[in-house]
């Protein structure tokens, strides 16, 4: 069964998110501010820097969740 062709555009459409370039926005938040936005698990970084992330996170902001600990160590969201 063959679907007719609309004959106007959906006013929808403008709607429609426009995608967003992650890495080119924590590369644009690193050169203009000097905010880094990184992950521990990023693949780029070795053993060692994954450790070190780790430890600046923890030291600022608690301990994270790790492979399905769902305790939340601060913060009052609930």
């Amino acid at each position: 069964m063959k679907t007719p062709t609309p004959h106007y555009p959906s006013p929808l459409g403008r709607m429609q998110p426009t995608p967003m370039d992650i890495e080119a926005t924590k590369r644009q938040g690193w050169r203009d501010q000097h905010i880094l936005v990184i992950s521990d698990q990023d693949a780029r970084l070795n053993y060692l820097e994954r450790q070190f992330i780790r430890n600046i996170g923890e030291r600022l902001y608690g301990q994270g969740q790790t492979h399905g600990d769902r305790r939340s160590q601060g913060g009052g969201h609930g």
